[in-house]
Protein backbone atom coordinates (compact mmCIF):
# COMPACT_ATOMS: atom_id res chain seq x y z
CA UNK A 1 0.00 0.00 0.00
CA UNK A 2 1.68 2.85 -1.24
CA UNK A 3 1.36 6.35 1.22
CA UNK A 4 1.99 9.89 0.08
CA UNK A 5 2.35 12.76 2.43
CA UNK A 6 1.97 16.13 1.33
CA UNK A 7 2.77 18.68 3.77
CA UNK A 8 2.19 22.69 3.79
CA UNK A 9 0.45 25.39 5.47
CA UNK A 10 -3.41 25.41 5.94
CA UNK A 11 -5.47 27.07 3.81
CA UNK A 12 -6.87 24.88 1.08
CA UNK A 13 -10.57 24.40 0.94
CA UNK A 14 -11.92 20.76 0.74
CA UNK A 15 -12.74 21.16 -2.36
CA UNK A 16 -9.47 21.71 -3.59
CA UNK A 17 -8.03 19.28 -0.83
CA UNK A 18 -10.60 16.49 -2.29
CA UNK A 19 -9.27 17.33 -6.16
CA UNK A 20 -5.56 16.88 -4.86
CA UNK A 21 -5.97 13.73 -2.98
CA UNK A 22 -7.56 12.70 -6.38
CA UNK A 23 -5.08 14.40 -9.12
CA UNK A 24 -2.29 12.55 -6.69
CA UNK A 25 -3.90 8.79 -6.59
CA UNK A 26 -4.17 9.11 -10.33
CA UNK A 27 -0.60 10.66 -11.41
CA UNK A 28 0.69 7.82 -9.14
CA UNK A 29 -0.98 4.52 -10.33
CA UNK A 30 -0.48 5.81 -13.59
CA UNK A 31 3.46 6.41 -13.53
CA UNK A 32 3.27 2.74 -11.12
CA UNK A 33 0.61 0.79 -12.53
CA UNK A 34 -0.68 0.08 -9.01
CA UNK A 35 -4.33 -0.09 -8.42
CA UNK A 36 -5.43 3.66 -7.76
CA UNK A 37 -7.53 1.74 -4.55
CA UNK A 38 -4.63 0.85 -3.08
CA UNK A 39 -3.13 4.38 -2.85
CA UNK A 40 -3.07 6.36 0.42
CA UNK A 41 -2.84 10.31 0.56
CA UNK A 42 -2.93 12.39 3.49
CA UNK A 43 -2.59 16.22 3.43
CA UNK A 44 -0.65 17.36 6.58
CA UNK A 45 -1.46 21.23 7.79
CA UNK A 46 1.44 23.11 9.73
CA UNK A 47 0.63 26.47 10.50
CA UNK A 48 2.80 28.82 9.20
CA UNK A 49 4.56 29.70 12.80
CA UNK A 50 6.21 26.44 12.79
CA UNK A 51 7.63 26.79 9.42
CA UNK A 52 11.27 27.93 8.75
CA UNK A 53 13.01 28.81 5.44
CA UNK A 54 16.62 29.93 5.16
CA UNK A 55 16.84 30.63 9.07
CA UNK A 56 13.39 32.90 9.30
CA UNK A 57 9.87 32.25 10.42
CA UNK A 58 7.01 31.69 7.87
CA UNK A 59 4.58 33.11 10.66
Amino acid sequence: MPLIQITQTPGLSDRVKRETIAAVTEAYAMATGKNPDSVWVTINEIPRQQWGVGGEPLG
